[in-house]
């Protein structure tokens, strides 16, 4: 079993009735205003684990020492107090999110740190050394993975009739986040459905790790660290997989600081080479790939790319953000690395188009770029062919919630 792809596993979870005052949106998605906000007035939040910092001096580093130990006093407190109780057996969980009329409902396993090491879990991004070690000292400091990495695996018919059975019974776990995402959960705890989800998951060549890279990367310095101290408990990690066909991936658009010293019409005369631009009475969102919206100063603009890449390019080439990237960000605006230049920012497609026209009449952004999605055939393909998209390139919606499960490490 140690060895299998997914494995079920005894989570440690909300007690009955107490999911509501537990649940919390993810840490990466929230600055830390929003998680005081959050977890304000609300004690067994876990935002008092996820983000540990909110509970000490308002100038604290985020990565201190203390921030990892108070992260695991609050994790001991909440079990201590009976708010976090322990599953009695391994099992498989069923997790379903619903938010506005999108509904998506997948399975939580216990992942294999040696199926991610082998590119049967697979990944799409590089990640960055700092954030792998603040995960890395999270998940060492409170013992447990306790935030859930997203994943999407192609869709099984078998699966989909256990899932569907279990989620017409009452579920053990129902919150809604602040956001307004109603999270559900339920077991599958016979050893025959077990057995069979277990087996399905074994025979898929690979699933693909949608949210999350920095957790998967980091569950698997923590099995390394494990294994060299002799100790057990790190071979596996806390994922949530959803059949491809149900999640849903929105924009994820740009903004830039300025003109990379060119004035307007200098810029949009640069622009003219690779791109029709056609002014626009209101917001654009692209209807299509290889079409972008622009908002500056003066408002908004259509961008259509004159030369599209053709069917032989690579599939990270072929991606609208390395279309943006290549032929605009890089050449006019002097945007080399996205992941380091201070000049770009990215907004997530949650916060609409608005966010992006809120940024440039600040006057501290000069131009915002919004983007056709990016399509999960199109991660998958990257990800098969052992690519990596460029950064900020998907954001899925709803996001899973922090604090409904999490897997000790033992």
């Amino acid at each position: 079993m140690t060895g299998a792809l997914l494995q079920p596993f005894a989570a440690l979870r909300p007690a009955p009735g107490r999911a509501g005052d537990v649940a919390a949106r993810p840490y990466d998605v929230i600055s830390f205003a929003e998680a005081k906000a959050g977890a304000d007035g609300k004690p067994s939040s876990f935002l008092h684990v996820s983000r540990a910092e909110i509970d000490l001096a308002p100038d604290i580093d985020p990565y201190a020492p203390d921030v990892y130990a108070q992260a695991a006093a609050a994790l001991r407190k909440m079990i201590d107090e009976g708010v976090l109780i322990r599953e009695s057996a391994p099992c498989y969980y069923v997790y379903r999110m619903t938010n506005g009329g999108h509904v998506q409902t997948g399975i939580a396993a216990a992942g294999s740190v040696d199926a991610y090491r082998q590119n049967r879990i697979r990944r799409h991004e590089h990640t960055r050394p700092d954030k792998e070690l603040d995960r890395t000292r999270q998940v060492t400091a409170v013992a447990a993975h306790t935030g859930p990495v997203l994943v999407v695996h192609r869709p099984d018919d078998a699966i989909a009739v256990l899932l569907d059975a279990a989620a017409g019974t009452e579920p053990i776990a129902d919150a809604v986040t602040d956001e307004g995402t109603r999270h559900q959960l339920w077991t599958i705890a016979d050893p025959a459905a077990i057995a069979t989800v277990t087996d399905r998951f074994e025979a898929m060549p690979a699933i693909w790790i949608a949210d999350g890279h920095h957790r998967s990367a980091a569950a698997s310095r923590v099995a390394a660290a494990r294994a060299e101290a002799g100790l057990g408990g790190g071979e596996r990690f806390l994922l949530v997989t959803f059949p491809a066909d149900q999640v849903r991936i929105l924009d994820y658009n740009r903004v830039v600081r300025d003109l990379n010293g060119r004035s307007p019409d200098e810029f949009m005369a640069a622009l003219a080479a690779d791109f029709q631009v056609t002014p626009a009475p209101q917001p654009v969102r692209p209807e299509r790939p290889g079409v972008f919206g622009m908002v500056m100063a003066d408002g908004w603009y259509r961008l259509e790319v004159r030369r599209p890449p053709d069917d032989g390019a690579s599939p990270v080439a072929r991606l609208d953000v390395s279309v943006l990237s290549d032929r605009l960000l890089a050449p006019i605006l002097g945007i080399g690395d996205p992941r380091t230049d201070k000049r770009i920012d990215f907004v997530g497609g949650g916060r609409g188009l608005g966010a992006l026209e809120e940024r440039v009449r600040s006057g501290e952004w000069a131009v915002a770029f919004s983007m056709h999605p990016t399509q999960l055939a199109e991660l998958m393909a990257v990800a098969d062919a052992g690519e990596v998209m460029p950064p900020k390139s998907t954001w899925f919606e709803p996001k899973l919630a922090d604090g409904l499960l999490s897997l000790p490490l033992a």
